[in-house]
């Protein structure tokens, strides 16, 4: 047989529908927010928050009244005050540093990645951000939900929302979720660095660092949750790597049923009965500064400790976009595109 033949490459059909393809896409998912401090805006959105059986894990036929009878008519307005405390020029917290954090990935990612945000819940939702990825011609996606702590009421039912994006698809993207960073050591480094950072700028040492995670119902650490395991060794970590006493306790419970123990705002009254007087609070189960650590812990918890007897509180932000937190997701993000970019 002859050698290769020079032939014509084979032409496209003149009908041939323009297609993009072989990019790489980066989507970052957060919990959400609101679109606005206000009655209307909240209900809209913590009826879809509250309507996900992830996040509240008891039968709908109970639930669904109890919801639409009494929380949305009552919350709403409390809530709504609430965001208007720590609603900033751009946006709800949460969203204005989330999109930070995707921009500042770009930025360190390059023209190889497209990155992209979106939220659980409310607008910039998972579904509306995968389709205008594989637009863009990202056939190979990497999920980020930005929980350190995995959940089955978080990092779960984001991939619940993807999957279901995904039935809709005819040519579904690649997919690859990151996994829960909760003892990385780029992210205990980082956690612990930001802490130092914080601490270097009071003019009080603190006897005690108080790490507030958000809480969940006891049912889940029984159910075989493993977020409470996850939380507790991130306390741990840091505390090896500070040298300083840690403590961990969890914040944002409701209802009547036992939550994980110990609560936050229990402690925070505690604390000053039991001499310790100083303290620095951080939330390392939050990647972005949100209602539940600006007005929760750092208002709200600030009073609490301060009205039991406490004579120095501080609260030290999240690692939002600053350069620690930002070093540390590009290290972890790039480790997950292995083989992709």
């Amino acid at each position: 047989m002859s050698g290769p033949m020079n032939l014509p490459p084979l032409a496209l059909p003149a009908d041939h529908v323009p297609v993009k393809a072989g990019r790489v896409g980066v989507l970052l998912v957060n919990l959400g927010s609101p679109d606005a401090p206000d009655v209307p805006s909240v209900r809209r959105f913590l009826r879809e928050f509250l309507s996900d059986p992830r996040v509240i894990e008891i039968p709908q036929w109970i639930w669904r009244p109890i919801l639409n009878l009494l929380i949305l008519n009552v919350r709403p307005r409390t809530t709504a005050a609430n965001y208007a405390k720590v609603w900033l020029p751009d946006g709800s917290p949460i969203t204005v540093y989330t999109r930070q954090q995707a921009e500042a990935l770009q930025g360190r990612l390059g023209d190889a990645v497209q990155v992209d945000w979106a939220m659980r819940y409310g607008t910039r939702s998972i579904g509306e951000r995968l389709e205008a990825l594989m637009k863009a011609g990202c056939d190979r996606i990497l999920l980020a939900p930005l929980y350190p702590q995995y959940s089955a009421a978080t990092n779960a039912t984001v991939v619940d929302e993807a999957a279901r994006v995904l039935m809709g698809m005819r040519w579904q993207p690649a997919l690859r979720t990151l996994a829960p960073y909760y003892d990385n050591p780029d992210h205990v480094r980082a956690l612990a660095q930001s802490i130092r950072d914080g601490l270097a700028g009071l003019d009080f040492v603190p006897d005690l660092i108080v790490t507030s995670f958000h809480g969940m119902p006891l049912r889940t650490l029984e159910a075989g949750d493993p977020y409470h395991c996850q939380c507790l060794k991130t306390g741990r970590l840091l505390q090896a790597v500070l040298g300083l006493p840690v403590k961990v306790t969890f914040q944002s419970r409701f209802g009547r049923a036992e939550w994980l123990k110990p609560y936050t705002d229990d402690t925070l009254l505690n604390l000053p009965k039991e001499g310790v007087k100083k303290i620095a609070v951080v939330c390392p189960g939050f990647a972005a500064d949100c209602l539940e650590t600006l007005e929760e812990v750092a208002m709200e918890g600030r009073d609490e400790f301060l009205e039991a007897g406490g004579s120095d509180f501080a609260y030290i932000p999240c690692l939002n976009a600053g350069e620690t937190g930002m070093a540390m997701l590009e290290a972890i993000v790039r480790r997950e595109l292995a083989g992709w970019a």
